[in-house]
């Protein structure tokens, strides 16, 4: 091999060289920045939280109709329930052991909070002399005793009076029944409800013939048989609901 040869050859292998030690500084350089890829569908990013996705599409293999009635049947769900107790606390009539709060908007010196109903049903109060009776009363009709008792020492008080815990509506379920007893009635109720909650009807007694005692306006007590049994049977309805002081046989 010529010199000649020899210093051509030497170019190219130096020239091979230097060409795979810059590749190879470029793939590990750490400061290198790459590109990066982007997404146009991608949403935007706030800090370190992604947006709320208000995407409200249902999935493509779920028919229109399917959804409509399902919208449907939770509104119809909605409407059944809340009046269910909405209704029971609205026309709650207060008695002893209720604990009740008192808010006057704009006047924390006069808001009282848990206040549990005396035996006496009056409720003791400030600026207002003996207090006030309660008993029997629902919750809006003691906000507005209030508000015209304090009529005369403030000026146009709104009150607002919130049953904070049921205390004094009760029922008592004897008989056949795995738990008898005297029980607090906290919710609207069915006899049906009643006698779940005492453990259910014994072999021994009789689902067709549940009595239900109550008392009437003239203090008599007034017989009012429920066939449990048909209503276990879907043969009849469980619309059937107690009221304070019933008695379930």
């Amino acid at each position: 091999m010529t010199k000649n040869n020899k210093a051509v050859g030497l170019a190219i292998a130096l020239l091979l060289i230097l060409t795979t030690v810059g590749f190879a500084q470029t793939q590990n350089d750490p400061q290198k920045q790459r590109p990066r890829t982007t997404n146009d569908n991608k949403k935007p990013v706030n800090g370190d939280r992604l947006e709320p996705d208000d995407n409200t599409t249902h999935p493509a293999d779920v028919p229109d109709e399917a959804v409509a009635n399902r919208k449907e049947q939770m509104s119809e769900e909605e409407a059944a329930i809340n009046p269910y107790y909405n209704n029971f606390f609205k026309a709650y009539r207060l008695g002893p052991e209720d604990v009740i709060s008192i808010e006057v908007f704009g006047q924390d010196r006069y808001t009282r909070k848990g206040i549990t109903v005396p035996p006496s049903g009056r409720i003791s109060l400030q600026l207002i002399p003996g207090g006030v009776f309660v008993n029997g009363k629902t919750p809006e009709e003691v906000a507005r005793i209030i508000e015209k008792q304090y009529d005369e020492y403030l000026n146009d008080p709104q009150v607002t009076v919130t049953l904070e815990k049921a205390g004094s509506y009760r029922y008592s379920i004897v008989g056949d029944v795995l738990q008898p007893g005297v029980r607090l009635m906290s919710r609207r109720m069915t006899v049906t409800e009643a006698i779940a909650e005492a453990g259910g009807v014994l072999t021994t007694g009789d689902r067709s013939k549940v009595t239900v005692l109550r008392r009437k306006a003239d203090g008599n007590m007034d017989p009012i048989v429920v066939n449990v049994s048909a209503i276990y049977k879907g043969k009849a309805t469980d619309t059937f609901y107690l009221s304070p002081g019933d008695q379930v046989l």
